[in-house]
């Protein structure tokens, strides 16, 4: 039976969700009716890695913002898909380019179940809902939006000999 550490060795994509994952899921009302949220620095220091040492990273994210979508393309995301009502969908029409066995999907809620079963490695932060820890291989330790997509990318960057 193949072991979390050789699945964390076998990851050449990163396919992330954003709120409850790059974010804590918290979400600032402005009063012009626009919401805000925060991100981790080191996590899109993490990405911007990954990014030059040949990783994929995709987003697929139900929610909608332009400046989290500014922000993912300002360290290089090619492939940041907003406003997703169907995400395995997506997942799978991305699998021309996307070995499922060779990604690693973070979600954190129940609309991330169906891609979590379809990737060589499913990971979660440690605040997601019990459904998706259940079928996470790897919970991280950190909470989303606190380094937990650092925490994934970098595990898998220094197994490879590509952390910096």
């Amino acid at each position: 039976m193949e072991t979390v550490l050789s699945k964390f060795r076998k990851v050449k994509h990163f396919i992330l969700d954003v709120d409850g994952v790059l974010t804590d899921g918290s979400l600032l009302l402005q009063s012009d009716g626009h919401f805000a949220r925060t991100m981790n620095i080191r996590d899109g220091y993490a990405m911007q890695l990954a990014i030059k040492k040949g990783y994929d990273i995709v987003i697929i994210s139900g929610g909608t913002s332009n400046a989290v979508e500014k922000r993912l393309k300002s360290l290089g995301l090619k492939h940041v898909y907003m406003a997703v009502e169907n995400k395995l969908e997506v997942f799978q029409n991305l699998s021309s380019d996307i070995q499922p066995a060779n990604a690693l999907y973070m979600g954190d809620d129940m609309p991330d179940l169906a891609i979590m079963k379809s990737v060589g490695l499913s990971s979660c932060p440690a605040d997601a809902c019990n459904e998706v820890k259940e079928v996470a291989h790897y919970v991280s330790p950190l909470q989303g939006g606190k380094g937990c997509v650092r925490d994934v990318i970098e595990k898998v960057l220094k197994l490879n000999d590509d952390w910096q």
